[in-house]
């Protein structure tokens, strides 16, 4: 997990890393858009992206509690090859659109 956080903040200098359910987690703008549990990190991304990894059977819904998923929150494993590229994407979600 660690190289995955550095890489993400080597991309995005001005962000850091906080907690998020007890985990550590990374944050851009005082929001956090990624976090570690277990063998998986847990992304934020639109409700209709979530639905479509866990459709793909890529992710899994981020249930905190049993039965309650979080609906922008979806978890994906972290030994897949283009993890990092989740990562860029929920930045990119939670940070909104870059100024033109």
């Amino acid at each position: 997990m660690s190289d995955i956080f550095a890489a993400a903040l080597r991309r995005y200098p001005g962000d850091g890393i906080g907690r998020m359910l007890g985990s550590p987690a990374l944050r851009t703008g005082g929001r956090c858009y990624a976090f570690a549990a277990g063998d998986d990190l847990i992304v934020k991304l639109p409700a209709a992206r979530v639905a479509e990894l866990v459709a793909a059977g890529t992710g899994r819904p981020c249930s905190p509690r049993p039965g309650r998923p979080m609906r922008e929150w979806v978890r994906v494993p972290l030994d897949l090859s283009d993890v990092l590229s989740y990562v860029v994407e929920a930045r990119t979600f939670v940070a909104g659109p870059s100024p033109d």
